[in-house]
Protein backbone atom coordinates (compact mmCIF):
# COMPACT_ATOMS: atom_id res chain seq x y z
CA UNK A 1 0.00 0.00 0.00
CA UNK A 2 1.26 3.48 -0.90
CA UNK A 3 1.34 6.19 1.75
CA UNK A 4 -1.18 8.21 -0.24
CA UNK A 5 -3.68 5.34 0.20
CA UNK A 6 -3.46 5.34 3.99
CA UNK A 7 -6.27 7.34 5.71
CA UNK A 8 -5.20 10.84 6.75
CA UNK A 9 -6.23 10.23 10.37
CA UNK A 10 -3.82 7.30 10.57
CA UNK A 11 -0.98 9.23 8.94
CA UNK A 12 -1.42 12.18 11.29
CA UNK A 13 -0.95 9.92 14.30
CA UNK A 14 2.40 8.69 13.05
CA UNK A 15 5.39 10.69 14.26
CA UNK A 16 7.86 12.49 12.03
CA UNK A 17 10.49 10.08 13.35
CA UNK A 18 8.44 7.12 12.11
CA UNK A 19 8.24 8.59 8.62
CA UNK A 20 11.99 9.24 8.57
CA UNK A 21 12.66 5.71 9.78
CA UNK A 22 11.02 4.40 6.62
CA UNK A 23 12.61 7.09 4.45
CA UNK A 24 9.58 9.31 3.81
CA UNK A 25 8.77 12.98 4.37
CA UNK A 26 5.67 13.36 6.57
CA UNK A 27 4.36 16.52 4.90
CA UNK A 28 4.68 15.57 1.23
CA UNK A 29 4.55 11.76 1.68
CA UNK A 30 7.45 11.59 -0.80
CA UNK A 31 10.25 9.03 -0.60
CA UNK A 32 13.56 10.61 0.39
CA UNK A 33 16.35 9.35 -1.86
CA UNK A 34 19.33 10.12 0.30
CA UNK A 35 22.90 10.39 -0.99
CA UNK A 36 26.31 9.71 0.54
CA UNK A 37 27.64 13.18 -0.36
CA UNK A 38 25.20 15.25 1.70
CA UNK A 39 26.85 17.77 4.02
CA UNK A 40 25.49 20.63 6.12
CA UNK A 41 26.89 24.08 5.42
CA UNK A 42 26.25 27.08 7.67
CA UNK A 43 24.92 27.55 11.18
CA UNK A 44 22.16 25.48 12.76
CA UNK A 45 19.74 28.36 12.09
CA UNK A 46 20.83 29.37 8.60
CA UNK A 47 22.48 26.21 7.30
CA UNK A 48 21.40 23.85 4.54
CA UNK A 49 22.22 20.28 3.54
CA UNK A 50 23.61 19.96 0.01
CA UNK A 51 25.30 17.30 -2.16
CA UNK A 52 28.87 18.59 -2.07
CA UNK A 53 30.13 16.40 -4.93
CA UNK A 54 27.98 18.42 -7.36
CA UNK A 55 29.60 21.77 -6.56
CA UNK A 56 33.01 23.27 -7.31
CA UNK A 57 34.77 26.59 -7.93
CA UNK A 58 32.91 27.12 -11.19
CA UNK A 59 29.44 26.62 -9.70
CA UNK A 60 26.85 29.38 -10.00
CA UNK A 61 24.95 29.66 -6.72
CA UNK A 62 21.90 31.85 -6.12
CA UNK A 63 20.85 32.45 -2.50
CA UNK A 64 17.48 34.18 -2.26
CA UNK A 65 16.52 35.42 1.18
CA UNK A 66 19.43 36.51 3.34
CA UNK A 67 17.89 37.82 6.55
CA UNK A 68 20.58 38.22 9.18
CA UNK A 69 22.37 34.91 8.64
CA UNK A 70 24.38 34.34 5.46
CA UNK A 71 26.51 31.57 6.94
CA UNK A 72 25.35 29.23 4.17
CA UNK A 73 26.21 31.72 1.43
CA UNK A 74 29.66 32.43 2.84
CA UNK A 75 30.13 28.72 3.56
CA UNK A 76 29.65 27.95 -0.13
CA UNK A 77 32.36 30.45 -1.03
CA UNK A 78 34.74 29.16 1.63
CA UNK A 79 34.25 25.47 0.81
CA UNK A 80 34.12 25.56 -2.99
CA UNK A 81 35.65 28.90 -3.99
CA UNK A 82 32.59 29.69 -6.12
CA UNK A 83 30.72 32.96 -6.61
CA UNK A 84 27.43 33.48 -4.79
CA UNK A 85 24.66 35.76 -6.03
CA UNK A 86 22.34 36.80 -3.20
CA UNK A 87 18.99 38.60 -3.23
CA UNK A 88 16.95 40.28 -0.50
CA UNK A 89 15.05 43.62 -0.47
CA UNK A 90 14.59 43.73 3.32
CA UNK A 91 16.19 46.89 4.82
CA UNK A 92 17.67 45.07 7.82
CA UNK A 93 19.04 42.32 5.58
CA UNK A 94 20.60 44.90 3.28
CA UNK A 95 22.34 46.54 6.23
CA UNK A 96 23.47 43.19 7.62
CA UNK A 97 24.92 41.99 4.32
CA UNK A 98 26.74 45.29 3.86
CA UNK A 99 28.35 44.87 7.28
CA UNK A 100 29.28 41.21 6.82
CA UNK A 101 30.11 40.72 3.15
CA UNK A 102 30.70 44.11 1.54
CA UNK A 103 34.40 43.34 1.04
CA UNK A 104 33.91 39.79 -0.25
CA UNK A 105 34.60 39.93 -3.99
CA UNK A 106 32.85 36.60 -4.58
CA UNK A 107 29.61 37.67 -2.90
CA UNK A 108 27.30 39.60 -5.22
CA UNK A 109 24.26 41.14 -3.54
CA UNK A 110 21.09 42.51 -5.16
CA UNK A 111 18.39 44.49 -3.35
CA UNK A 112 15.49 42.77 -5.07
CA UNK A 113 12.88 40.11 -4.27
CA UNK A 114 11.84 37.02 -6.21
CA UNK A 115 8.33 36.58 -7.59
CA UNK A 116 6.76 35.38 -10.84
CA UNK A 117 6.88 38.77 -12.61
CA UNK A 118 8.49 42.18 -12.43
CA UNK A 119 6.50 44.41 -10.09
CA UNK A 120 6.52 46.56 -6.96
CA UNK A 121 4.69 44.75 -4.16
CA UNK A 122 3.78 45.11 -0.51
CA UNK A 123 6.29 43.33 1.71
CA UNK A 124 4.59 42.61 5.04
CA UNK A 125 6.46 42.87 8.33
CA UNK A 126 6.82 39.91 10.71
CA UNK A 127 4.54 39.72 13.74
CA UNK A 128 7.54 40.02 16.07
CA UNK A 129 9.53 43.21 15.52
CA UNK A 130 12.70 41.40 16.58
CA UNK A 131 12.46 39.16 13.52
CA UNK A 132 13.83 40.29 10.19
CA UNK A 133 11.94 38.29 7.55
CA UNK A 134 9.14 40.05 5.66
CA UNK A 135 6.60 38.24 3.48
CA UNK A 136 5.05 39.00 0.09
CA UNK A 137 2.09 36.73 0.93
CA UNK A 138 1.67 38.18 4.46
CA UNK A 139 2.52 34.90 6.12
CA UNK A 140 2.17 36.41 9.61
CA UNK A 141 -1.05 38.31 8.86
CA UNK A 142 0.25 41.76 9.81
CA UNK A 143 -0.75 45.22 8.59
CA UNK A 144 2.63 46.98 8.43
CA UNK A 145 4.49 46.76 5.15
CA UNK A 146 7.07 48.32 2.90
CA UNK A 147 7.07 48.29 -0.89
CA UNK A 148 9.82 46.43 -2.72
CA UNK A 149 10.82 45.60 -6.27
CA UNK A 150 10.50 41.98 -7.40
CA UNK A 151 11.40 40.11 -10.58
CA UNK A 152 11.00 36.71 -12.19
CA UNK A 153 14.01 34.40 -11.78
CA UNK A 154 14.56 33.92 -15.51
CA UNK A 155 14.66 37.70 -16.03
CA UNK A 156 17.20 38.10 -13.23
CA UNK A 157 19.37 35.40 -14.80
CA UNK A 158 19.22 37.19 -18.14
CA UNK A 159 20.19 40.49 -16.50
CA UNK A 160 23.23 38.90 -14.86
CA UNK A 161 24.12 36.77 -17.88
CA UNK A 162 23.50 33.24 -16.60
CA UNK A 163 21.91 30.43 -18.61
CA UNK A 164 21.91 27.89 -15.79
CA UNK A 165 22.22 27.70 -12.00
CA UNK A 166 24.07 24.98 -10.12
CA UNK A 167 22.40 25.73 -6.78
CA UNK A 168 19.34 27.80 -5.92
CA UNK A 169 18.40 28.43 -2.30
CA UNK A 170 15.03 30.08 -1.71
CA UNK A 171 13.97 31.11 1.79
CA UNK A 172 11.30 33.68 0.95
CA UNK A 173 8.49 33.43 3.48
CA UNK A 174 5.68 31.87 1.46
CA UNK A 175 6.59 33.22 -1.99
CA UNK A 176 8.30 29.93 -2.87
CA UNK A 177 5.17 28.53 -4.56
CA UNK A 178 5.08 31.29 -7.17
CA UNK A 179 8.82 31.04 -7.79
CA UNK A 180 8.77 27.26 -8.22
CA UNK A 181 5.85 27.59 -10.63
CA UNK A 182 7.91 30.04 -12.69
CA UNK A 183 10.93 27.70 -12.67
CA UNK A 184 8.80 24.86 -14.00
CA UNK A 185 7.14 27.08 -16.62
CA UNK A 186 10.45 28.50 -17.84
CA UNK A 187 12.27 25.13 -17.83
CA UNK A 188 15.22 26.72 -16.02
CA UNK A 189 18.32 24.54 -15.81
CA UNK A 190 18.97 24.22 -12.06
CA UNK A 191 20.92 21.27 -10.63
CA UNK A 192 20.18 21.69 -6.90
CA UNK A 193 17.18 23.44 -5.34
CA UNK A 194 17.08 24.15 -1.61
CA UNK A 195 13.69 25.51 -0.62
CA UNK A 196 12.13 26.35 2.71
CA UNK A 197 8.39 25.72 2.71
CA UNK A 198 7.58 28.27 5.40
CA UNK A 199 4.05 27.00 5.89
CA UNK A 200 5.47 23.92 7.60
CA UNK A 201 5.93 26.19 10.62
CA UNK A 202 3.58 29.11 9.83
CA UNK A 203 0.55 27.80 7.89
CA UNK A 204 -1.79 30.35 6.35
CA UNK A 205 -4.70 27.91 6.73
CA UNK A 206 -5.55 24.22 6.91
CA UNK A 207 -4.77 23.70 3.20
CA UNK A 208 -1.03 24.25 3.66
CA UNK A 209 -0.06 20.57 3.28
CA UNK A 210 -1.88 20.39 -0.02
CA UNK A 211 -0.03 23.47 -1.31
CA UNK A 212 3.32 22.00 -0.29
CA UNK A 213 2.48 18.64 -1.84
CA UNK A 214 1.45 20.21 -5.16
CA UNK A 215 4.63 22.29 -5.28
CA UNK A 216 6.89 19.33 -4.54
CA UNK A 217 5.08 17.13 -7.05
CA UNK A 218 5.67 19.77 -9.72
CA UNK A 219 9.41 19.46 -9.12
CA UNK A 220 9.33 15.67 -9.12
CA UNK A 221 7.43 15.75 -12.41
CA UNK A 222 10.32 17.50 -14.16
CA UNK A 223 13.01 15.15 -12.88
CA UNK A 224 13.94 16.29 -9.37
CA UNK A 225 14.49 13.92 -6.48
CA UNK A 226 13.97 14.79 -2.83
CA UNK A 227 17.30 13.99 -1.17
CA UNK A 228 16.95 15.63 2.25
CA UNK A 229 14.47 17.19 4.65
CA UNK A 230 15.82 18.91 7.75
CA UNK A 231 12.59 18.85 9.74
CA UNK A 232 12.24 22.64 9.81
CA UNK A 233 10.64 23.14 6.40
CA UNK A 234 13.97 22.94 4.55
CA UNK A 235 13.96 20.60 1.54
CA UNK A 236 16.83 19.76 -0.81
CA UNK A 237 16.13 18.53 -4.35
CA UNK A 238 18.56 17.33 -7.01
CA UNK A 239 17.79 17.18 -10.74
CA UNK A 240 18.44 13.75 -12.21
CA UNK A 241 21.36 13.74 -14.63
Amino acid sequence: MKLQQIPAKVLNKLSTHTFRLFGYDKISLVKIKSRNDLKSIGTKYGGWVVPVSLLDAGSICYCVGCGEDISFDIGLIDKFGCDVFAFDPTPRAIKYVDNVAANNSQYHFFEIGLWDKEDTLKFYAPSNSEYVSHSLVNLHKTTDYIEVKVKRLLDIMKDIGHQKIDLLKIDIEGAEYKVIESIVEDCIDIRIICVEYDECCNPLNDEYKKRIQISIQSLLAIGYQLVCTQGNGNYTFVKSA
